[in-house]
């Protein structure tokens, strides 16, 4: 079915908001064990409804998980408030030495709701884009091995990483908007995104290449709702995701989840639809990834945003990863 199957990944996502890192690390080995080549994980500071309730510290469980299975993972983080680039560039390093090749790090601008915990102020999103740009060439200097020295939206005093990995991780550049897609081409190893409906996520890919993309991998993280049937998947969206739903705008500058939880108020469980793919058909599942693949996702991160992991990973691991990968 599809040509670059050699180098096709379906990953399973990792979602520390709405489990305990405990449960994720079972359902990532159930994953692999169901056929999922690939993982990834959120990292963030608050979930992002209180139904979800959870938010485990995602570098402490990439050590675990790595381990515990032989998958690819991958990271979306943001380097420049919560995180200083110097500790994110040893954390990577550290888990690229011991699982070489198997470790990436897609890298973004961030939300508000997790990185205010530091009291900082939150910069406009043109400030934390070359804030961001500055993270990854530090980040990038100190896996060359330089002793970097850099007084700007950060500062780093004579850092130098001592344990690196013969082979640096990926950075991938994370990216809602198209605007973002195309700025991302221009310094990123490759792009993440979210599902969208086909002519969108075209533009998506069309600006990446503009920008400077062609030729380097795209991912996607594809945000799903399949469970016994399409009421109970359209039920668990809404009560796990309608707080998710809004413009990048306002998802970036939203201070806490109570202030999410209440703007999603008024969110309908039928305004799921045109956010997460609801469906409890495999069959459906499988023709929407394959538009994916067709334009052109070399990795799709399936992120099942209600709480059956368990049947969701059986059924797909039956009916929709061995066909794609077939």
């Amino acid at each position: 079915m599809n040509p670059n199957n050699n180098t096709l990944r379906i990953g399973y996502h990792a979602s520390h908001e709405q489990f305990k890192p405990s449960e994720l690390l079972q359902y990532v080995q159930k994953a692999e064990q169901a056929g999922f080549n690939a993982s990834m994980s959120s990292d963030h500071y608050a979930p992002w409804s209180l139904d979800q309730g959870e938010s485990g510290f995602a570098w402490s469980w990439l050590g675990a998980a790595m381990q515990a299975t032989k998958l690819p993972f991958g990271i979306v983080n943001a380097p420049g408030q919560r995180y200083h680039p110097a500790i994110i560039a040893q954390a990577a390093a550290t888990l690229a030495e011991m699982f070489p090749e198997r470790f990436w790090v897609a890298m973004g601008s961030g939300q508000y709701i997790n990185e205010q915990i530091t009291g900082d102020p939150w910069p406009v999103k043109q400030d934390r884009n070359n804030r961001l740009k500055e993270c990854v060439d530090i980040i990038r200097a100190l896996w060359d091995g330089e002793t970097v020295t850099h007084h700007g939206l950060v500062k780093v005093e004579q850092a130098k990483l001592y344990t690196r990995a013969k082979v640096a991780p990926k950075i991938i550049g994370a990216a809602i908007t198209e605007e973002t897609a195309e700025w991302v081409g221009s310094w990123a190893d490759g792009m993440i995104t979210v599902s969208k409906p086909p002519k969108e996520l075209k533009k998506m890919v069309e600006a990446f290449h503009r920008g400077g993309g062609e030729g380097k991998p795209m991912y996607l993280k594809v945000q799903l709702s399949y469970d016994k049937d399409e009421k109970a998947a359209l039920q668990g969206a809404h009560d796990q995701w309608r707080s998710n739903i809004f413009p990048s705008a306002v998802l970036s500058d939203m201070r806490t989840t109570k202030q999410l939880e209440q703007a999603a108020m008024f969110v309908r469980e039928e305004d799921l639809r045109e956010h997460v793919r609801v469906s409890a058909e495999p069959g459906q599942h499988l023709e929407w990834l394959q538009q994916d693949i067709d334009l052109g996702f070399s990795q799709l991160i399936l992120h099942n945003v209600n709480l059956e992991q368990e049947r969701f990973i059986d059924v797909f691991g039956d009916k929709v990863v061995p066909q794609l990968l077939g």
